[in-house]
């Protein structure tokens, strides 16, 4: 039967319910779509595709995030592809919708995240299981004690060096840890100089391991930029992937504020 459901564009999509053959273009949403048990039903994914690690390298790749691969999602004949608006180019997207049903997400904060669980539920017949999926994220996140603001640069980026703004998930994760984004107010995706980074004089230096892979030879160069901060690789997922790894994701950032 058709199913009709609006996405987090505003957009109606239909579709044939309960799907059959879904196309994941994101790695958040795959791993959730694993999570809720449709593993059967995945019949394409990314390259980004990385979790569950044992199960997706069994899934057929449609290319990345930015750069999908049309003919070979034509050949999957999806019933639906699951994307978001950020992580996929419009064009793309745009023109797959043409030919297949395509539910978008758009998530900013937590509260996006917790309704797109749910959504993909909806559209899945999952519902219990994502329901109880976001209990048990928004439960380990009340567990998270904020820190005390501490004045937080967290790069993205090297060459040129990037940050967050405050139209980003990873902006709401840092304030729900109670961390004060020093680009707060620019945006999405800042480009910072050296001479800006060290006015800037941040308490905290976050070096996340994506899209940027920070490694330890990094923080001597920082180190050089801003001599007064504490400089921290963290791990990038943890931060902004906005899936079932939140559930993860809670523990994790409990531990990292708690150590600060």
């Amino acid at each position: 039967m058709k199913k009709k459901v609006i996405d987090q564009l505003g957009r109606e999509v239909s579709f044939n319910f309960p799907p059959v053959r879904i196309v994941s273009t994101v790695p958040s949403q795959t791993e959730v779509l694993f999570d809720l048990g449709l593993e059967s039903k995945i019949a394409g994914v990314t390259w980004f595709c990385i979790h569950p690690e044992d199960k997706v390298k069994q899934i057929i790749k449609i290319g990345g995030t930015k750069n999908l691969k049309p003919d070979v999602i034509r050949l999957l004949h999806p019933d639906i592809i699951i994307a978001n608006k950020e992580e996929n180019e419009k064009a793309q997207i745009d023109e797959l919708a043409k030919e297949f049903p395509v539910w978008i997400s758009d998530i900013k904060d937590l509260d996006g995240s917790l309704a797109m669980i749910r959504s993909v539920g909806e559209m899945t017949g999952s519902e219990n299981k994502a329901n109880a999926l976001c209990i048990d994220i928004k439960i380990a996140f009340e567990e998270i004690i904020p820190a005390k603001n501490h004045k937080t640069l967290y790069l993205i980026w090297r060459k040129p060096y990037m940050s967050i703004g405050n139209q980003t998930f990873i902006h709401h994760i840092l304030t729900r840890c109670g961390l004060v984004n020093v680009c707060g107010n620019d945006g999405r995706y800042p480009e910072l100089t050296a001479e800006q980074i060290k006015e800037l004089n941040p308490e905290l230096l976050l070096l996340s391991s994506e899209p940027y892979p920070f490694k330890d030879k990094h923080i001597e160069e920082l180190k050089s930029i801003t001599p007064n901060s504490k400089i921290i690789l963290v791990d990038g997922e943890m931060f902004s992937w906005y899936g079932s790894r939140l559930l993860k994701a809670a523990e994790y950032l409990k531990g990292f504020v708690a150590s600060l």
